[in-house]
């Protein structure tokens, strides 16, 4: 990099990350809901004039930031810089126009610089969170179309010119259980955007700069030009992979066709399942989002992601199939089926980059969502809703272990126990890894976890089951074997479904065993030193380590 021009754009750059990283951190930081402040679940990023992300913070979620990368543009259609003025927030949580589900609000902050004492629109700030509560049924797959799911906000203006819309508020506090919660992450959203915009400015002072068109110039050129060239490196035939998750009512067939030409990337989910009668359906920006993050991980993972190295990746899926949602199909739990995405695309990708693609993992989080009754005099009329994310294991990848208990695709963090516990009466008993829930070979797939978890006393809940991986295991590629299933049920044997509202009773505990990943290669070329570390260390019992390598035991 010896041109002085470039080195000062990276140094920029260098500069714009650090930015969107403080506007992250100002989000958990001051957010509420424990998915976010605890999990970071969110994204945030910066975009020029046109709504094209220019750079994203590395705290947060595929599922957020891809989404969010096409949902600034459905803000700059309504809201242009003559509809547009210092002060203003905008603000939306429409599926098909955020990041697929109603739980998620995403904000955005247009910014100004000053030209010739006019205020010219020069950017905006976005960023995304779940939050607790929407209204309706509830986070939940249960819902019969997306209006049982909760209200919705079109793009709207949060703040006027400085000044908080109360109306919306208003309507907002009267629609969700968590009012103060929910408030308050908004608010959250609007704060980070604030943060983004302040340091921004002072950047481009610094730079003696008018705004982002220069410094967006040269990323895009540079990423789409990388991401392109890795694309036309690779052969032109097409590649095909399917699999069979769980579902609802019944299995869901996830079925893609990847072809490279001409510098693009196509990903065709033509003989995918159609749509489900229940919360599981996927809006085609969710799975957008989740394919382009499979591919960028394995063609291009170290190219800036923004809108130009998104360019090369094309995605379409059939009218009326799980993975292409229409209004207004229920799609509350649509990351239960969108997780598993990567998962197919990966398998696909097997004949494309073999070195890099891992066999297939417990990928859909497991997510927790608690509805919390009292059912005791000193308890009655008390109710709290608790969301907690779990994960089970990735798949072994081609030349190492799978993770445990590690959340991939989605990229949260596990929440603590002691954090959980202190905003709801919840008591989580156990919280382990789960041994011999790993598929065997040469490379082990992650482990899942036991979780045990029950009301305080005096209280009872309700359980939103939305979990896969029961009746499917994760598959292990390259004659890995397959991963443990996943499980539901209450201490005294009562088995749960994995999918729907349910209620635990006062005194009962609710059980889970949570997925383990895919292994990688045969069993019978794991070394016999990490086969007896597995045992030594409790992932494999001696049981089960004698029946997938019997070639450890054979010569003693």
């Amino acid at each position: 990099m010896d041109n002085p021009i470039a080195v000062h754009h990276q140094i920029m750059w260098n500069r714009l990350i650090s930015v969107v990283e403080e506007q992250a951190v100002t989000l958990m930081r001051t957010a509420f809901c424990t998915s976010v402040r605890e999990a970071g679940d969110l994204s945030a990023g910066v975009f020029d004039a046109q709504g094209r992300m220019v750079a994203q913070a590395v705290t947060g979620t595929p599922g957020h930031v891809n989404s969010m990368a096409e949902s600034v543009g459905h803000f700059t259609r309504p809201f242009d810089s003559r509809t547009l003025t210092p002060g203003d927030v905008l603000v939306t949580n429409d599926p098909w126009m955020g990041t697929g589900h109603l739980h998620d609000i995403t904000v955005v902050t247009p910014v100004f610089r000053e030209r010739n004492g006019v205020p010219v629109l020069v950017a905006y700030f976005a960023s995304t969170a779940h939050v607790v509560d929407i209204g309706g049924r509830g986070f939940g797959p249960d819902a019969g179309d997306v209006y049982e799911e909760g209200i919705c906000i079109p793009p709207m203006k949060l703040y006027k010119a400085g000044m908080l819309n109360e109306d919306l508020v208003g309507i907002l506090r009267w629609n969700v259980r968590e009012q103060d919660q929910v408030v308050g992450d908004f608010q959250s959203l609007a704060a980070c955007n604030e943060t983004g915009r302040r340091r921004l400015n002072a950047m481009l002072d610094e730079f003696g700069l008018d705004g982002l068109e220069e410094l967006a110039g040269f990323i895009f050129a540079h990423s789409e030009r990388a991401t392109r060239q890795r694309i036309a490196a690779l052969p032109g035939d097409v590649h095909r992979y399917a699999m069979t998750v769980d579902g609802y009512e019944q299995p869901v067939e996830l079925c893609v066709a990847i072809h490279a030409r001409d510098g693009t990337l196509h990903s065709d989910f033509d003989g995918t399942s159609g749509l489900s009668r229940f919360g599981i359906n996927v809006p085609l920006t969710y799975t957008k989002a989740y394919t382009c993050y499979a591919l960028k991980c394995a063609i291009a993972p170290e190219v800036p992601n923004n809108w130009a190295s998104l360019r090369p990746f094309a995605v379409s899926a059939p009218d009326n199939c799980i993975l292409n949602a229409p209004r207004p199909c229920p799609v509350s739990v649509r990351h239960v089926i969108g997780h598993l995405i990567p998962d197919v695309v990966f398998g696909a990708l097997r004949g494309l980059c073999p070195a890099v693609v891992p066999a297939e993992g417990a990928s859909a989080l497991w997510n927790l969502q608690l509805r919390f009754k009292g059912v005791e005099p000193e308890t009655t009329g008390i109710q709290r809703d608790v969301l907690m994310f779990n994960t089970g294991g990735t798949g072994a990848r081609p030349y190492s272990d799978g993770l445990s208990a590690t959340a991939f695709p989605s990229g949260v963090h596990a929440m603590s126990v002691e954090v959980t516990e202190s905003v709801g009466p919840i008591v989580i008993w156990r919280k382990e890894l789960r041994p011999d829930s790993a598929g065997a070979g040469r490379w082990r797939g992650g482990l899942g976890q036991h979780i045990e978890l029950s009301a305080s006393k005096g209280y009872e809940f309700t359980l939103s089951a939305m979990f896969d991986r029961v009746r499917f295991p994760a598959r292990g590629h390259n004659g890995g074997e397959a991963g443990a299933s996943g499980s539901i049920a209450l201490d005294d044997g009562t088995v749960l479904k994995a999918k729907g509202k349910q209620t635990v009773p006062q005194g009962r505990r609710l059980i889970l065993q949570l997925p383990g990943g895919g292994g990688n290669g045969r069993a019978s070329e794991r070394t016999k030193d990490e086969v007896r570390r597995d045992v030594s260390l409790g992932y494999v019992s001696l049981e089960q380590a004698a029946r997938d390598y019997r070639h450890v035991f054979e010569d003693n």
